[in-house]
Parts: structure tokens; C-alpha cells; sequence
């Protein structure tokens, strides 16, 4: 019974989770390749294997800072992938919600207002991949 009351105790205080191991997380290709491949294709052209099957044009992944003059908007791409911008406007888009797939460990982001801003680590792993396909 006393074992109970310091192990109650220690979780009380939040030291109990300082034992548990620290998730891993997969790269950014990794996921990439588990989330988004199957429409937007391994070279992330919009030539994966769904894409015929969705009625629509698949956007090139490639080409994101290009069609944003030269800029990657991180932001941007971090809203798209998890469906925050897609909530506002239900309907719109074919491609599905990833927030729920991204849950995790969260790091803290500057998206370029100078605050902190927590953000799961899966979501900047691929904004981070994408960001190295561009051409």
C-alpha cells in the first residue's frame, strides 16, 4: 500500500513521466512517404498511384516555392498538410485532414510572427522534407 502512495505521489508531482521513454519520431521523408505518397507520388509531382481515382488535378509538391516566388511558405504548408485551412472551408479540397495522423510530441515554431508557437513534431518533419524537394 505505501508503494501505491509514493508511486500516487510521484505522479501527482509529474516526476513519474520523466521515466517514460521520449517518442521517436519519424523523419520527414518517412511520412511523407506513409501520408502523402499515394496521390502526390514518391517525387511529389501529383503522380501517385490514387491520383486518377480523385477527379482531380494533384498539385506538383515540387513547385511550391516557385509558385510562391522563390519562397517556401512554411506556414502555409504546415496548414495545408494538417487541415487547419481546410476547416474553415469544408468541402473544398480532396485531400484529407493529417492533423489527427500528426499527434505527438510538440516543439516550439516561429511561423514568422515572433512567437513561439507549439507545433507537432510529425507536421514540421514534412513541411521540412517538402521544403527540400523544391525545384
Amino acid at each position: 500500500m505505501r508503494y501505491l502512495g509514493i508511486v500516487a505521489g510521484l505522479a501527482g508531482a509529474g516526476l513519474i513521466w520523466a521515466c517514460a521513454p521520449e517518442e521517436r519520431i519519424p523523419s520527414g521523408a518517412a511520412l511523407y512517404a506513409d501520408y502523402c505518397a499515394a496521390c502526390h507520388g514518391t517525387d511529389a509531382r501529383g503522380s501517385g498511384p490514387e491520383a486518377a481515382g480523385v477527379g482531380v488535378a494533384i498539385p506538383d509538391l515540387t513547385t511550391i516555392a516557385a509558385r510562391n516566388n522563390g519562397v517556401f511558405p512554411l506556414t502555409e504548408v504546415m496548414s495545408k498538410v494538417d487541415g487547419y485551412a481546410r476547416g474553415r472551408s469544408p468541402g473544398r479540397s480532396v485531400m484529407p485532414e493529417l492533423g489527427h495522423l500528426l499527434d505527438g510530441p510538440l516543439v516550439r515554431v516561429d511561423t514568422g510572427d515572433g512567437m513561439l508557437t507549439p507545433t507537432p513534431a510529425k507536421l514540421i518533419a514534412i513541411a521540412d522534407y517538402l521544403k527540400t524537394v523544391q525545384r
